[in-house]
């Protein structure tokens, strides 16, 4: 386990350093996230991957397709929750965030002119939307029309860590003031 640090403004910070370590580092835990939302009148979960890090916006961003169920459901309900384990870290983030959905304009094509070269973006060139029953294998190819950048504007961070010498947990506001809580 790594020192663990003593100050609420330290660990907040840490907070987003390890996020923006997880966009470039494959094997970090918080790369994979668990995103919860509301399907009418029940929670739904999946997870996501975590592309960028806008720490000074307090903004973190993944791709999907757009004709995924989760689109509609952020639509619906923009606000979630994101939750992720580092076992390096021993640390769990839960993430109160407001979502948006972009599939247009600048923010889209500029990621889309990255993406589009890896074997990543075969995930939005299906012809048919996510959970759709498919009669072989490999669909044919579609076009980058299903690309959705999604941005979670972070209202909150409630941190775990656990350790040997102890638990501890904190939360921390939209401004980045925290405050312990019992874990």
């Amino acid at each position: 386990m790594t020192p663990r640090i003593a100050s609420l403004p330290l660990i907040h910070r840490e907070c987003w350093q390890e996020l923006e370590t997880a966009t470039r580092d494959r094997d970090h835990g918080f790369r994979l996230m668990g995103l919860a939302t509301v399907d009418r009148d029940a929670a739904d979960l999946r997870t996501v991957v975590l592309r960028e890090v806008q720490a000074e916006q307090r903004r973190l961003l993944f791709f999907t397709d757009a004709r995924s169920p989760k689109v509609a459901q952020i639509r619906a309900h923009p606000d979630a929750t994101l939750m992720m384990w580092c076992k390096r870290l021993g640390w769990q983030l839960r993430l109160r965030v407001r979502l948006e959905v972009e599939t247009r304009g600048l923010a889209v094509s500029s990621r889309w002119a990255r993406l589009k070269l890896t074997p990543s973006a075969m995930d939005y060139l299906s012809p048919l939307p996510p959970g759709a029953p498919l009669g072989q294998a490999t669909p044919e190819r579609a076009s980058r029309a299903q690309f959705a950048v999604v941005s979670a504007q972070v209202q909150s961070i409630d941190w775990l860590e656990l350790h040997a010498d102890g638990h501890r947990r904190a939360l921390f506001d939209g401004s980045g003031q925290g405050q312990w809580l019992t874990p």
